[in-house]
Order: structure tokens, then sequence, then C-alpha cells
């Protein structure tokens, strides 16, 4: 039998990291923006408004933005001339039974990050779906579910708090349905890129 040179290009990545130092910063301002309703009725999804702007989130900021430029320019774009900014930092609460469809991001996102601040046992779980259209229109029968191949439709990730995952905001993700009574809490980021500021030049 012949062997078959096997050939693996445009692939989809996914960075997985635990930065369980940013836990309590994170949720200090977390906790200030989520907005609870005032009757004391828990809402299926609660989301905050936008604080990447917020000053006690300096480091764990650079260290996103850091990290996002780092993953474009490993994946060879063309970053020296470019940096890369927060389109929105933002809070997701997902109480029971809560849980969020297939999508993408648009509007000149280029990586979206996630920071996992509590995940209960039966919490919502990361799904990250194959973004290649034609091949899930034609997809055959998987022999093995449990088994990650190259004819898996989606992949499922069970975070913990601390885990951040970057992805190309292309990627199409969901979170599976939260069947646990305690809140699956964590923050979503999309960060889009621009030229470089050009050094200011003394005039004498």
């Amino acid at each position: 039998m012949d062997t078959l040179e096997e050939l693996h290009y445009f692939a989809s990545q996914i960075y997985i990291v635990t930065k369980t130092e940013f836990l309590e910063s994170v949720q200090i301002v977390s906790d200030r923006y989520i907005n609870h309703p005032k009757d004391g009725q828990k809402q299926i999804v609660t989301m905050s408004g936008n604080y990447a702007h917020e000053p006690e989130l300096q480091d764990f900021g650079n260290y996103v933005s850091q990290t996002a430029w780092n993953i474009l320019l490993s994946q060879g774009y063309d970053m020296d001339s470019s940096v890369t900014f927060f389109q929105e930092m933002w809070t997701q609460e997902h109480n029971k039974l809560s849980s969020m469809d297939t999508h993408v991001h648009g509007f000149g996102a280029q990586i979206s990050a996630f920071y996992f601040l509590k995940v209960p046992k039966n919490g919502c779980r990361v799904i990250i779906h194959d973004p290649r259209p034609g091949k899930v229109i034609i997809s055959l029968p998987i022999k093995n579910d449990v088994d990650v191949s190259s004819g898996s439709n989606q992949i499922v990730f069970t975070p913990q708090a601390g885990t951040m995952m970057f992805m190309n905001s292309w990627l199409p993700h969901s979170f599976s349905r939260n069947v646990s009574e305690d809140p699956t809490i964590f923050v979503h980021m999309n960060l889009s890129v621009a030229p470089a500021p050009s050094p200011a030049v003394e005039i004498i």
C-alpha cells in the first residue's frame, strides 16, 4: 500500500492558558458593572456594559492585547506597523438553562477572547464549530463522537475559573446550556487591529 504524504492547511487555532492571577481584579470590576434586577429575580442571562477602559484592568488588558497581537503575528499576518485594541470587554452571567447559539464576531473584530471567572459543575461549556460550510453540509456520520478527528464538526471545551481562551473572531462558537443552579460567569472580549501611531517628531 502506498504511503500518502499528509498535508494540513487552513487550520483553525484555539489558544488556551490559565491565568488565575487576574481573577480577583477582574472580578471586582465585573461585579461593579453587572446589573442585577432590583426585584432580586434572576434573569436567564445578564450582560454588563463595556469596561475595557477601567484603569484597574490595565495589566489584564495589556496581557490580552499583547497576546492577541502575538497570535496574529504567529499566524503570518504583518503586524509590524499595527497595534491591537479592544473593541469591547464585557461580562456575561449565564444562569440556569442559559445558553448561546452559534455565532461569529464581525465589525472589524480579529481576535475574540474569553476569561472565565466562575464555572460551576455542569455549567456552560465552550463549543467551537467547523467554520467550513461546504464540509459541514456534506459531512458524513462520525464513527466515534468522543475522538477528535478531521471529520469532527465541533470541539467541546470545559473551562475552569482562570481559563483564558483566544480565537480568530471568524471562528463560529457557542455556549452549551448551563444546567447548574449556579451561574457561569466570564469576560468576553473582542479585539481589532489599527495602524500603529507614528512617533512624535520634535520640531526645532
